[in-house]
């Protein structure tokens, strides 16, 4: 499974709520501001923008634009590093403020039904579109062929 295919597996709604969630003084902060809109093909960087704009990321993530995904994905996780912190410390994945070393053996930390886990420790904390997204995202880092988490009951 690809990048895009996690986005579109998680749907039109999901992207909708995480683009929400982005946060541009975060993008600035980490000097990805410029790159995303450039990436992005937005002439203005804006939440109404990102809002407006969801359509045509998921046309793209048809199109299998990974290097977009990739990005998107990055706008997304670095405006949450704070749960990234709290999800990794949790699952006892060994890190550095939110980031590991690529060739980290992460699957030995990950026990089966860790997404569950996780996700039910944190469903209340953080936004659920957000979080489904990250665990996915995690579970795509560990293993490209890895199935999608939708949690049970969790609206869209």
């Amino acid at each position: 499974m690809t990048l895009s295919d996690v986005f579109l597996g998680l749907g039109q709604e999901r992207l909708e709520a995480c683009l929400r969630q982005i946060s541009l003084g975060k993008l600035k902060t980490y000097q990805l501001f410029e790159r995303f809109k450039v990436r992005a093909r937005l002439t203005k960087l804006t939440q109404d923008s990102l809002r407006k704009a969801a359509q045509k990321f998921l046309e793209r993530m048809r199109a299998q634009a990974e290097e977009f995904a990739v990005e998107l994905a990055q706008a997304i996780l670095v405006s949450h590093l704070d749960m990234i912190v709290a999800v990794l410390n949790f699952l006892g994945v060994p890190h550095n403020e939110g980031f590991f070393e690529k060739d980290a053996e992460l699957a030995k930390h990950l026990a089966e039904g860790w997404q569950s886990r996780a996700y039910g420790e944190f469903q209340a904390q953080y936004p659920e579109a957000v979080l489904t997204f990250y665990l996915n995202h995690l579970a795509h880092e560990v293993d490209a062929e890895s199935a999608l988490f939708v949690p049970a009951g969790a609206a869209a």
